[in-house]
């Protein structure tokens, strides 16, 4: 009679018992490249969507119209910003990692010294070559910074902890962010446009398989195990 073997289960860092994958494994050093090696791809691939001028994200439109209300440069809008967001953890009683800070500082710096580099998208077809190549770059860029699993970012741990302290369903609460990060963009002068929507439409499914993909080669978060008690949302 033949056994299947089952891979052992461990507990995270959030007290989930999940079931141990290669990445559990993997050393801090190798786990360190790939979180600054991804937040740096991330930066690289929102200069790409910035420079397509077809509209940018709803934090993307939100840092955007920062940074010329107040004239400083994008990525150190996307610095301000998301130290401001870390501060709003504390009466939701989120507890920032390692890749929480190195979020809000290796992306906004490494936009910014992308952005010195790539030009402007003048033709139409560089445009969409640009917002489509950027989209992708984002989606496997997070996957690959996630699948360190050193911290998450401060945008989905401010959601997290109003799911956590609401209890309100997560589509609703991200909805609401996001929605509200929009409008507040658009005012501010960021842009809004059909880049805007296909990136909404392709983000998802992208991050999707990308994560998928570095599961594959042992390069991915833990998978929760299949009787875990756990409703921490990653």
């Amino acid at each position: 009679m033949q056994c299947s073997r089952s891979e052992p289960e461990v507990m995270n860092d959030h007290g989930c018992l999940v079931t141990e994958s290669p990445s559990s494994r993997r050393t801090f050093g190798g786990r360190l490249v790939q979180l600054y090696s991804g937040l740096a791809l991330y930066g690289f691939a929102t200069a790409l969507r910035v420079r397509a001028n077809l509209g940018l994200d709803p934090w993307g439109a939100f840092h955007q119209g920062v940074s010329e209300t107040i004239g400083i440069k994008f990525g150190t809008a996307i610095i301000l910003v998301g130290a401001v967001i870390l501060l709003l953890w504390i009466p939701l009683r989120q507890k920032p990692g390692l890749g929480t800070v190195s979020n809000i500082i290796v992306i906004g710096l490494a936009t910014d010294v992308a952005l010195m580099v790539v030009p402007d998208a003048h033709s139409w077809l560089l445009q969409l070559l640009c917002l489509v190549a950027g989209t992708a770059l984002t989606g496997f860029a997070g996957a690959a910074y996630m699948g360190a699993g050193l911290g998450t970012g401060p945008r989905d741990g401010l959601m997290m902890g109003i799911v956590a302290r609401t209890n309100w369903p997560v589509q609703r609460v991200r909805a609401g962010i996001e929605l509200t990060v929009l409008a507040a963009g658009w005012l501010l002068g960021g842009a809004v446009g059909w880049g805007t929507i296909i990136h909404a439409v392709l983000i998802g499914p992208v991050l999707d398989r990308s994560m998928q993909l570095l599961a594959a080669l042992g390069l991915g978060q833990d998978r929760p195990a299949k009787k875990s008690a756990c409703s921490t949302v990653d």
